[in-house]
């Protein structure tokens, strides 16, 4: 069985992270993404989806140093579905991605001498061992190797 996300949106706003007595934390992190597409009568359309993005413990403490609202970002992880009581006693369900991988897709800066400085926001996070392993390169010439 498989549970994997994969999502590329701006943030609605700055991560909201807490930190706890045993020196975790935790970020939520509100994700926009949008989609075009023609409506019936040949009208293009946008419609954004808003996620909710779960980040632990190192992938939290980077987010708040590092994003804010309008980043771009590309996230990997895996849908939760959690469960409690409102006030008012109600049940209710929430169903959220947690990020096993977080990158910002901002772009690079250029240095006095011409030359492309990584921004400290560069560099993938996530638990991985080997975080090239889910690195995210667009193609440079816009083509893709999908089969659609």
């Amino acid at each position: 069985m498989v549970n994997k996300v994969t999502l590329i949106g701006n943030l609605g706003k700055d991560p909201e992270v807490r930190h706890f007595d045993n020196g975790g934390s935790v970020a939520r992190i509100t994700l926009a993404t949008n989609e075009s597409y023609r409506d019936k009568d040949g009208n293009w359309q946008n419609q954004t989806e808003w996620h909710t993005v779960i980040a632990w413990r190192n992938l939290a403490d980077r987010a708040e140093k590092e994003l804010k609202k309008g980043s771009l970002v590309y996230v990997e992880g895996k849908l939760k579905t959690r469960q409690y009581k409102d006030s008012n006693g109600v049940e209710r369900y929430v169903t959220e991605v947690e990020a096993l991988t977080l990158r910002s897709l901002e772009k690079r800066e250029r240095t006095e001498g011409g030359n492309a400085a990584p921004l400290p926001s560069q560099s993938t996070y996530g638990n991985e061992a080997s975080p090239s392993s889910h690195d995210f390169t667009p193609p440079v010439d816009g083509a893709d190797d999908l089969p659609f």
